[in-house]
């Protein structure tokens, strides 16, 4: 209970277990030594026409410093045709030069880089990965079978390719990790506390599971858009004795249900006898009264009436 008097909800045991990851030394920006692809395609084209022809009168005319300029111009369109990189909607390209990441391509489209520059491409897309099923133990000890689901995509190119060997292994690794944990924090069932439970407070669980998840793959540059558990269940060798203690709980609460009712509805017909005086009761007939009506009201079984055709006390 809390100062006020109202009801305090136990620590929640995966609030308390932070996940601690090292932050990334490298960030994404946009690669500065670039320029329009198309005007640079028709410029190569250029020099390397022109140079050929250059090549070829030189040549012919036996011309040498026409034949050297002429290759000096083949090379130069050459290069600047291998500078050409295409970068498809949904995607990035990484530039490296001599080791050194020099930024990344975005914009989608024909673009045109340092000639030398290595150009890696990276998928920006949304993926989902799904976890096989995983049989763990839940907090109570109980053997469960759990499954999720992790809609994700890479928002820092840069991190995903030089802060991890490989950034998918490493969000499924990951992924993995982080709906193991959260199925040992908590219950299956709650039983009645006010301890949250896989199967009771989805919508909560998850909420946790997509905050470790998004934690644990931020120093690979990976964004959680969403995360879902896609199976939860008992293990198969307590299942059924499970499925037992549920169906006698639930058969206890539709008992506790049901002489609620019934007695909400023998207090009534009581108060009712006495405000309208139909008849006068002592505490003898009272309780015969509501012993009856809660055998009828509470029985499984119809009730069989039996006809008094003696006096009340007969």
């Amino acid at each position: 209970m809390s100062a006020d008097g109202s009801a305090t909800r136990p620590p929640d045991p995966a609030s308390e277990a932070t996940v601690s990851m090292p932050d990334p030394e490298i960030r994404e920006y946009a690669a500065r030594e670039r320029a329009p692809g198309l005007p640079m395609l028709g410029l190569g084209l250029l020099a390397l026409f022109g140079g050929i022809a250059l090549v070829t009168i030189g040549g012919a005319t036996s011309t040498w410093w026409l034949l050297a300029i002429g290759i000096v111009v083949v090379i130069g369109g050459l290069l600047v045709l291998i500078g050409l990189v295409a970068v498809s909607p949904g995607e990035a390209r990484v530039l490296q030069f001599l080791g050194r990441y020099t930024g990344t391509l975005r914009p989608a489209g024909l673009q045109w880089v340092n000639p030398l520059t290595t150009r890696r491409p990276i998928s920006t897309r949304i993926r989902n990965h799904e976890t096989n099923v995983m049989k763990v133990n839940d907090a109570d000890g109980s053997p469960i079978e759990i499954a999720a689901v992790v809609v994700w995509q890479v928002a820092d190119t840069a991190q995903a390719s030089f802060t991890v060997d490989d950034f998918v292994e490493f969000v499924q690794t990951q992924t993995e990790t982080a709906v193991r944990h959260i199925a040992t924090s908590y219950s299956y069932d709650s039983a009645g506390s006010e301890n949250l439970s896989l199967r009771e407070n989805a919508s909560e669980i998850t909420a946790k599971l997509s905050v470790e998840v998004a934690e644990r793959v931020r120093p690979a540059g990976v964004e959680v858009v969403e995360s879902r558990l896609t199976h939860l269940a008992y293990a198969p060798e307590i299942a059924q004795s499970m499925l037992q203690r549920q169906q006698a709980e639930a058969v206890v609460a539709a008992r506790e249900r049901i002489v609620q009712g019934a007695v909400g509805m023998v207090e009534s017909a009581l108060r009712d006898l006495s405000e309208q005086e139909v008849v006068e009761l002592d505490e003898e007939r009272k309780a015969a009264m509501v012993s009856n009506l809660l055998v009828v009201l509470c029985g499984d079984n119809a009730a069989q009436p039996v006809v008094n055709t003696s006096s009340l006390y007969h």
